[in-house]
């Protein structure tokens, strides 16, 4: 009977390495694309983060004349959330063009944002959460497409990779064929990161 339970347990240790196997290796099809055969990627260099409308509206990506531009001034504006909510947000509503910041995502920034200011931080260049994600200056955001990126007319999700986390994160934006500009819809990279190395018990 020993010897029975003996040769179970191994078969079922088998399997639990064949499905985990199975499961890593579909997890890593799904994000292989973004990263990695890449239509091409586009950097953004700030001497400083906006603080308000204002100092957002005078940069050069304002324009918003490309997804590119935007995802990265919606990474630069919302740096500031931890400095001052209010102001972030009226920098996320220029970023939304016809639309604006509802309730709901208001809520969803403050629980992503209110005490982990770091996540908007951790995109930049040099942030690790070995330094506490204090990215390098002047401050460099690399935005990502991948072949899908531009699937759907008018629409496009592009990426963003964090230094706390193993694959790039989505940001979900909308094109306005008359002024062809390209608008924030949806922030999908606030998930969380790896804690900064000071907060981390195990570091």
């Amino acid at each position: 009977m020993g010897l029975f339970d003996s040769l179970k347990r191994q078969a079922e240790a088998a399997i639990k390495r064949e499905v985990s196997q199975g499961i890593n290796k579909a997890v890593n099809n799904a994000v292989q694309p973004v990263g990695k055969g890449k239509n091409h990627t586009e950097t953004f260099t700030f001497t400083a983060l906006p603080r308000s409308v204002a100092e957002l509206q005078v940069l050069p990506e304002a324009s918003l004349d490309s997804a590119f531009k935007t995802t990265a001034l919606t990474l630069a504006a919302l740096c500031n959330y931890e400095h001052n909510p209010e102001a972030t947000i009226e920098m996320l509503d220029y970023l939304k063009g016809p639309g604006e910041v509802s309730g709901f995502e208001k809520q969803f920034i403050k629980e992503h944002l209110g005490s982990e200011g770091y996540k908007a931080r951790s995109f930049f260049e040099g942030a690790t959460p070995r330094n506490g994600y204090q990215p390098d200056t002047p401050y460099r955001i690399t935005v990502i497409e991948n072949p899908y990126s531009f699937d759907n007319e008018n629409w496009a999700t592009l990426y963003v990779q964090s230094g706390g986390a193993d694959n790039p994160r989505p940001m979900k934006l909308r094109k306005k064929p008359s002024t062809g500009q390209w608008f924030l819809v949806e922030i999908q990279c606030l998930a969380d990161i790896r804690v900064p190395a000071e907060e981390d018990p195990w570091a």
